[in-house]
């Protein structure tokens, strides 16, 4: 796993190139599926999650129509922090995502074919994908036809 080490002086420096880098580098790495961590070079402390959010955020405000998370979103997020059993947030985010880059990478692949197949098959093909994943993700709904919270 990559290291980068964050100094005080908020510079970011790539352990394994002897380069200091910048978020936009760090946005490559991940784009690029290359594992990192950053650290806090006197402490030690683990900063990825800090400077991952970063990256977001500079790309949210460096172009306004792309914009993933509204006002509308982030203010629910910050709900979701304040109630007293929170919601698994970071789960279901996490599969919702992997779920949809999963789709779109079977979608592009399935556009490649789409002489093969007709609007209909494809859309069947999706659909099915779709309630594999989220039965396989969170348990697969109900057993005996109860749902596993109408068990007593």
């Amino acid at each position: 796993m990559r290291v980068i080490r964050k100094y005080a002086n908020r510079r970011l420096y790539d352990t394994e190139q002897s380069r200091y880098v910048t978020l936009e580098d760090l946005r490559s790495l991940v784009l690029d599926e290359v594992p990192f961590r950053v650290e806090d070079a006197k402490s030690g402390e683990d900063l990825t999650r800090t400077i991952l959010l970063s990256i977001i955020i500079e790309q949210e405000q460096a172009d306004g129509e792309a914009e993933v998370f509204s006002n509308d979103l982030l203010a629910q997020f910050i709900r979701v922090y304040d109630m007293a059993k929170p919601l698994p947030l970071a789960r279901y985010l996490e599969q919702g995502t992997r779920l949809m880059m999963e789709q779109q990478k079977h979608v592009q692949d399935q556009w490649q074919q789409a002489m093969r197949h007709t609007p209909m098959e494809l859309m069947r093909e999706l659909a099915e994908e779709n309630m594999r994943f989220w039965q396989q993700n969170l348990g697969g709904g109900s057993r005996n036809g109860q749902d596993d919270d109408d068990k007593t």
